[in-house]
């Protein structure tokens, strides 16, 4: 047990700063991937409702070529064509009414889309986003594949080195639990603080 923590410590032949650099690592790929890949799926969601046969037909085939291919070798834009869809359906939940009541109020259709539609399109779309947010996650384990020094990766040289693999390889199965927990939190509080805002679907 002690020969354990040792193993685990940050003192002298702990792999500590090791894996914590590793758990930097895959969160902050996730982090850079979420804002990029979201600002992406919503563009092309509103592409595919789009009148214009051309830019839906563009927005339709981003999605099909994309969603296509390997997760390794689209880690960071696949994510936007999974999300594309969950915005997608989320637009499709929200009544026509909608749109033509700001309009009928005076409102532009930036305005629209920014005060009536944004909103309860947030709360449609986050369980599945949420959902999305977890397998991004996980799927950060891949880049120990090409030798990024993420959580999989660190704890896999760990357990080479020390010949301990179930510790090292529990550590990391540990980790992202721990990681999967802490979001779910972040995102029921977010729920909450959505559900709060009086908005109705």
């Amino acid at each position: 047990m002690e020969g354990s923590i040792a193993l685990l410590g940050f003192g002298e032949g702990g792999w500590g700063p090791s894996i914590a650099s590793g758990v930097l690592v895959t969160v902050s790929l996730a982090l850079a991937t979420l804002p990029v890949g979201l600002a992406i799926g919503f563009f092309v969601a509103l592409g595919k409702q789009s009148p214009e046969r051309s830019v839906k037909l563009a927005a339709n085939m981003y999605t099909t070529i994309f969603r296509g291919l390997p997760e390794l070798l689209t880690l960071f834009v696949v994510f936007s064509s999974y999300s594309s869809e969950v915005f997608l359906s989320a637009f499709r939940a929200i009544p026509k009414g909608q749109y033509e009541g700001g309009y009928a109020i005076g409102l532009s259709n930036g305005q629209t889309m920014r005060k009536v539609i944004l909103p309860q399109l947030i709360r449609i779309a986050l369980p599945g986003l949420a959902n999305l947010w977890m397998i991004l996650l996980k799927d950060t384990a891949l880049v120990s594949a090409i030798g990024l020094a993420d959580i999989l990766r660190q704890t896999g040289v760990a357990a080479r080195v020390t010949k301990h693999a179930f510790l090292f390889f529990g550590v990391a199965c540990m980790i992202y639990l721990v990681l999967a927990i802490l979001s779910s939190f972040v995102i029921d509080a977010i729920e909450r603080s959505s559900a709060k805002s009086g908005v109705k679907r």
